[in-house]
């Protein structure tokens, strides 16, 4: 389900921080997420997991390498690639944009 452009969401985020297995790089992307959100006061439940089960879940925004989030590029209404796990502030800066875009983020 893809929620339109201009409605707010009237729950928290469902957010996905993906890697290849599921534990290391995306736990410290989780955190690293978690802490972008909060800055930018979102509502969120985010979860670490492989690219395997992400396919068979439908979140509101999935980040992660360009090598996992190409193949899930139709998960979400967002997919954010990123190449610095620990990159709070570069994370926290796409994730204020297209948030925005979506009408998720005043």
């Amino acid at each position: 389900m893809t929620v339109p452009l201009d409605r707010p969401l009237d729950r928290p985020l469902d957010v996905l921080t993906v890697c290849g297995v599921g534990m290391g790089s995306s736990l410290m992307l989780k955190m690293t997420a978690e802490d972008a959100l909060r800055a930018l006061g979102v509502d969120a439940r985010v979860e670490c997991t492989d690219v395997s089960t992400a396919r068979g879940m439908r979140p509101d925004v999935v980040i992660g390498q360009e090598m996992h989030t190409s193949e899930l590029a139709d998960l979400a209404p967002v997919v954010i690639a990123i190449s610095d796990f620990l990159d709070k502030d570069g994370l926290q800066a796409t994730l204020r944009d297209r948030l925005t875009a979506r009408g998720w983020l005043a």
